[in-house]
């Protein structure tokens, strides 16, 4: 890619004079800020967008993609961080979609799963074509998304935060299989913010801050603390010191919480734990293992069958998500886009949307607009969120900035209890770090409590007092101490390959 630039209507520049280079067989990290231009990148790589200047070649030969299609043609394949998949079909139907092989005027679901099969096997990825996409692990999931691209013969393929959802276990099983694509020919673009992964497993970095390449090096020649100053300009330290946990009085009781799915199946079976004053209780489990339902139950997201909730003594039963959050309570969702905040509203708006009938922000039956935006003014200042203006629409910053948004309001809203559920998800190393330092700040300085639910184990085990593992609807292991835990233990019980007795809970979770 030679000299690509790419500038948005609103005048904002997502990539400016950018050269950037693949070699056969090459496994190459392309890392970032949110916002530095990685994705844009790889969109018009992929024929998703068009660059107003730049060229690019493959093979040395010139290419001009309209669209996604024609990358694939060209030997250009794109695994999105968000599975694209229909549950319900088997992973063969999933794989085939688009290239479906047909027999006479039918879909040849035998061809179908032979070819996926043939695929599978070839590049050692140990999935069975003919098993149905829910019935998968999350690690499976991403080898079929894997397996989408290897059947359309591509020799490029982007993985974009591939390992943001997987176990220790699950992404060194990846990790081989990425291997084993390089050496059967392929080349890798691999986007992550897990730097720790980038140099165990690239062979080359090359750095976009600004929408500008800053560098492109040798893994050898490189370290974290060199790749992260390249990315933001200045050391990062991601490791926290915090005081120890005061535990006061009880914030949280949750009992013996059971939700049931549509299909009548418990994906939450009798969950219980407490949140006091001061302390921050993390949830670790690989996903669809109902950490996320415990999190939307509290915050009247989703019904609950039977348990009980209580925010500060009040029970929440039936209770809307509006008088749940007048009790103290803010919410920082997993889907940012779908439940974190309003797309076409501007930041200020989102910012301000939940508090504009308070006192503080009227004058008399107006909204006191000064008032309003000069808090949104603080609060884009003190989040070091970018944007144009406080007035620009959310939907067109980069995920990090959205992120950061949802952050300081649910921050500023002056609750008594926060859920954070994956509030780094896909953010850079220093969003993530911004972010759980003033996690930890808000619940010892104000005196609240805190859930933090996370699939990033280094995030759990950093920032939580005490660590729950969940595992198919139940509590799988319970940690008072989370300083004696290892990120392969945690992945082990994650994983079902051992769990506690339900004393050894009780006694931790006293």
């Amino acid at each position: 890619m030679e000299g690509i630039s790419k500038i948005y209507p609103n005048g904002f520049v997502a990539n400016k004079d950018v050269t950037f280079s693949l070699y056969e067989k090459e496994i190459l990290a392309l890392v970032g800020e949110n916002g530095a231009g990685k994705t844009t990148l790889m969109k018009i790589l992929f024929g998703m967008e068009k660059p107003q200047e730049g060229r690019i070649f493959i093979d040395g030969k010139e290419v001009h993609f309209q669209n996604p299609i024609e990358a694939i043609a060209a030997g250009v394949g794109m695994v999105h961080q968000h599975f694209m998949q229909a549950p319900s079909l088997m992973v063969a139907e999933n794989v085939v979609l688009g290239i479906e092989p047909i027999k006479g005027i039918r879909f040849d679901k035998q061809k179908a799963i032979s070819m996926t099969q043939e695929v599978a096997d070839k590049y050692d990825l140990h999935v069975d074509a003919k098993k149905r996409i829910c019935d998968l692990s999350i690690g499976q999931r991403q080898k079929v998304e894997i397996l989408k691209a290897l059947v359309r013969d591509v020799n490029i393929l982007v993985l974009d935060e591939p390992t943001a959802v997987l176990t220790p276990q699950e992404t060194e099983e990846l990790f081989e299989q990425i291997k084993t694509l390089r050496e059967k020919g392929k080349s890798i673009i691999f986007i992550s913010h897990k730097l720790d992964e980038v140099m165990r497993l690239c062979d080359r970095v090359t750095v976009l801050r600004h929408g500008r390449i800053t560098g492109s090096e040798k893994t050898e020649n490189l370290n974290e603390r060199l790749i992260s100053r390249m990315m933001v300009g200045r050391d990062v330290i991601t490791s926290i010191d915090k005081e120890k946990a005061e535990p006061k009085k009880t914030i949280l009781e949750c009992r013996d919480l059971i939700c049931i799915n549509d299909e009548g199946r418990k994906i939450v079976d009798k969950v219980s734990f407490d949140i006091h004053e001061g302390e921050i209780l993390g949830i670790a489990g690989v996903e669809g293992n109902g950490q996320n339902d415990v999190a939307m139950a509290i915050t009247g997201l989703r019904e609950y069958e039977r348990g009980s909730i209580r925010i500060l003594g009040t029970d929440i039963k039936g209770k809307s998500i509006n008088q749940i959050r007048e009790l103290g309570v803010s919410h920082i969702s997993e889907d940012r886009m779908l439940l974190g905040c309003a797309g076409e509203m501007s930041v200020k708006e989102n910012i301000v949307g939940d508090r504009v009938f308070r006192k503080e922000f009227r004058k008399g039956p107006f909204m006191d607009r000064k008032r309003i935006d000069s808090f949104a003014d603080q609060c884009i200042k003190e989040f070091e969120i970018a944007c144009d203006s406080r007035e620009e629409p959310i939907r067109m910053l980069s995920g990090g900035n959205i992120q950061k948004v949802i952050v300081a309001r649910e921050f500023t809203s002056g609750a008594k209890l926060i859920i954070a559920n994956q509030p780094t998800r896909g953010v850079d190393i220093g969003t993530s770090d911004m972010i759980r330092r003033k996690l930890i700040e808000k619940t010892r300085k104000e005196n609240i409590g805190s859930l933090l639910v996370s699939a990033d184990l280094n995030e759990v085990l950093e920032v939580s007092d005490r660590l729950i593992v969940m595992y198919k609807g139940r509590i799988a292991a319970f940690f008072k101490d989370v300083k004696k835990v290892t990120e392969e233990e945690l992945g082990e019980y994650m994983l079902g390959i051992k769990s506690m007795s339900p004393e050894e809970i009780m006694e931790a979770a006293s």
